[in-house]
């Protein structure tokens, strides 16, 4: 297929989909962002980052810093040096290469003012000749991202698909990253990262939207004690 439309898929296909992407060699990343909970609300920091896709930028950046943890981890554990990662991003999003080779070295002299309290980039594994944009037509590395996503979206989306429906994002599992990357690791805040976090979302969105993300280990109580963030923070 030169494209897979998830949402166009049947229930059978959809998991045929996930089950495919849980047998690959891959480790994925999800940051899912409720942004319903934005209404009104403004992030001056973010608003100075020097593109008109700021947002796209943000949640990027929330994604890479799992991203190139888990690279350098890994890469140290089967090469004994911090390796590259290959960053392939979909056009999609409206955005360009030069708007994301700008943001990045915006960070990196940023420094580490820029350091939220779940971590950083690992900048030594990001080399911007490795990264590349493309539509996502076609493209065989943008699909797999496009399943997980989807997968995830059809889990807590009530209103364009319908009805929550978890067991696709559930067949994932077994490739969500883990920090530490161990059987017994936790994937909540690390290969499955929600924005805002969950406290704040309940109450003001639908319980079974948020199903899925305490399927995949995000208690209540680990957010009011600081939680995954904590032990992220301290890798």
């Amino acid at each position: 297929m030169r494209e897979v439309h998830f949402a166009k898929l049947s229930p059978q296909r959809k998991m045929l989909a996930c089950q495919h992407v849980a047998n690959l060699p891959v480790r994925c990343f999800v940051v899912a962002s409720n942004k319903q909970n934005m209404r009104g609300h403004r992030n001056p920091f973010a608003e100075k980052i020097p593109s008109d896709n700021w947002f796209y930028c943000w949640m990027t950046r929330l994604l890479l810093e799992r991203v190139t943890h888990w690279v350098g981890q890994r890469s140290i554990v089967e090469h004994g040096q911090i390796e590259k990662v290959k960053l392939v991003f979909s056009e999609r999003g409206g955005l360009s290469y030069d708007q994301l080779n700008a943001y990045y070295q915006w960070l990196r002299y940023k420094g580490d003012n820029q350091k939220l309290t779940l971590g950083n980039l690992v900048y030594e594994t990001i080399d911007m000749r490795l990264l590349e944009v493309h539509n996502h037509s076609g493209h065989e590395g943008l699909k797999l991202p496009d399943i997980v996503a989807s997968a995830f979206f059809k889990a807590a989306d009530l209103y364009d698909t319908r009805a929550c429906d978890s067991q696709f994002a559930l067949a994932l599992r077994p490739r969500m990253a883990r920090w530490p990357d161990a059987k017994t690791g936790l994937i909540s805040g690390y290969g499955v990262k929600l924005m805002p976090n969950l406290k704040r979302l309940e109450g003001c969105t639908q319980a079974e939207q948020l199903t899925i993300f305490r399927d995949y280990g995000y208690p209540k109580q680990w957010w009011s004690d600081g939680g995954p963030q904590a032990v992220f923070s301290a890798a």
